[in-house]
């Protein structure tokens, strides 16, 4: 057995062809995604904690100065803020809310029965996996964390399932 805790990060096209411009659709049609997404095994996808689109930018967009958010240091403060809150909840038994093991996650990621079962929707209508279940409660409890609160929030919950778009089925 050998130890092997990582953090991986990938980027991939839209489509084979590389993608479109914002505001025009891929030339080859949504075969072209659909084929090259589908060479990503479904195993390795349901692997990956947070599955996010992000679109391309227009010139406006990009050129934009006025555009602002977060600095850096606010940022990590917020991030600091969380895994303070998964050290003290975890002891020295887990080093954040992605070690937890599935016995870990019954105990400590339990949503509110509304979350439930918005969590049940996701199993049922997009085809969530017992390990995208995981995956979810684990990112739902960080975004409470990230949020500063002890319990789990129906938007955690929603939030995190939006977190996973390559998991849905599409029917």
């Amino acid at each position: 057995t050998y130890p092997a805790r990582f953090q991986l990060i990938a980027a991939m096209n839209p489509c084979k062809c590389g993608g479109s411009a914002p505001g025009q659709a891929c030339k080859r049609g949504p075969r072209c995604a659909d084929d090259y997404q589908a060479r990503i095994s479904g195993p390795l996808l349901d692997r990956i904690d947070l599955h996010a689109e992000v679109p391309a930018l227009s010139y406006e967009e990009l050129s934009d100065s006025r555009a602002t958010g977060p600095a850096s240091a606010e940022v990590r403060a917020t991030v600091q803020e969380a895994r303070d809150r998964q050290r003290a909840r975890y002891g020295k038994v887990y080093a954040c809310n992605a070690h937890l093991d599935p016995r870990a996650v019954r105990e400590h990621c339990v949503p509110t029965d509304s979350g439930g079962k918005l969590l049940e929707q996701a199993i049922n209508q997009l085809g969530f996996s017992a390990r995208a279940y995981d995956k979810v409660l684990r990112v739902a409890r960080t975004l409470a964390d990230l949020d500063g609160r002890d319990h789990i929030s129906d938007n955690n919950i929603s939030e995190a399932i939006q977190y996973r778009t390559l998991d849905r089925q599409v029917f």
